[in-house]
């Protein structure tokens, strides 16, 4: 797989792994559900909501890491560059 496939890949599960995080997120904010009127634990159950959002929470950090790992050199050399003596 091509690098750029590969980043598509990556970015697309850290896309998906954060909104499902977000929104999981939201549904266990306490008091957030009698607010906005909503009745999602009748649908999901607590303990689901939370396995859900562990999960994609741990799959994110991962990814993160490995989008980082990916993009190492592009960082290092924008930090040297950003920090050069006499740069403005």
């Amino acid at each position: 797989m091509n690098r750029t496939k590969l980043n598509y890949w990556i970015d697309a599960g850290l896309a998906l792994s954060f909104f499902t995080c977000f929104i999981t997120g939201l549904i266990k904010w306490p008091g957030l559900i009698k607010i906005i009127g909503v009745s999602a634990y009748k649908v999901l159950h607590v303990k689901n909501i939370s396995i859900l959002h562990d999960w994609s929470g741990l799959i994110m950090g991962l990814l993160v890491l490995i989008h980082l790992a990916l993009h190492w050199k592009w960082i290092v050399c924008v930090t040297k560059s950003m920090f050069k003596k006499g740069s403005q």
